[in-house]
């Protein structure tokens, strides 16, 4: 079964030096996309990350500081990567949690204005977790009658994402081969910033998820305690996060003037 696009859809993986959105850094990244017309292309690139990879992080997937020493810079491919995503939703395996948010970390770093407002994203994790508890390669072997081969080598893994992805379309009739329909189904929770630090409350309204204003309105916090924003944007969050922050102050700014 093919998937049934209205516009490209990007599978990718990354492997990192490690799993803190913040401060890790990626070192490989593999992109697979689909078109709509069913034409497919895909680009693998090691990434320098500027930083030591730990020992544990080499242990998986076997990417070293020396394998890495000569590439380019995140910064240096950031153009490239985001040419060939910026017209696409996104598809991968955890990838709501751990990829989309590392992703845009590095692309904002690198200066590149990058947001899912007019994209969706399809978590086949997720997918895989509802309907029968696995890991990407038991994902494979149960839904593909394969082994995976080269686990935990970003190609290879986002190939196979694909692969299952469309297995479980013909597994499941219940899935509705429809890229937003399945984007609704992987989504855990109404999250605002992909890291879950402000989300969406039963009323549409945007909330904090943490410390002393957890379950408060953002507008609320930020009209009754302004140095919270200030405290956010100095600390180590995300600067995803720091960006949605950003533009619902900015909104209610805005809303005072109007």
């Amino acid at each position: 079964m093919e998937l049934k696009l209205n516009r490209p859809i990007c599978f990718f993986d990354l492997e990192t030096t490690g799993i803190d959105v913040a401060k890790d850094r990626i070192v490989e990244i593999s992109i697979f996309k689909v078109y709509p017309n069913g034409n497919k292309e895909g680009k693998t690139w090691l990434v320098n990350p500027g930083m030591p990879i730990p020992p544990q992080s080499t242990a998986i997937h076997g990417i070293s500081d020396e394998k890495v020493a000569n590439e380019p810079t995140f910064r240096q491919l950031s153009a490239q990567i985001y040419n060939m995503i910026k017209d696409s939703d996104l598809a991968g395996f955890n990838s709501d949690r751990f990829d989309i948010p590392l992703l845009a970390e590095e692309l904002l770093r690198a200066e590149v204005d990058f947001d899912m407002k007019n994209r969706v994203s399809v978590d086949v994790q997720t997918i895989f977790h509802k309907m029968e508890e696995r890991t990407l390669s038991a994902a494979y072997k149960f839904y593909c009658g394969g082994s995976l081969e080269n686990a935990h080598s970003a190609e290879a893994d986002t190939l196979a994402t694909y692969e299952i992805l469309k297995a479980q379309l013909e597994r499941y009739p219940e899935l509705e081969n429809d890229i937003k329909t399945l984007s609704e189904f992987t989504t855990r929770k109404k999250s605002v910033d992909f890291a879950g630090f402000i989300a969406l409350n039963s009323e549409g309204q945007e909330i904090f998820t943490f410390g002393k204003h957890k379950g408060a309105l953002v507008e609320d916090v930020l009209e009754k305690e302004p140095g919270y924003f200030g405290w956010i944007q100095n600390a180590e969050f995300p600067l995803y996060t720091k960006k949605v922050l950003t533009g619902i102050k900015l909104r209610k700014l805005n809303n005072k003037l109007s």
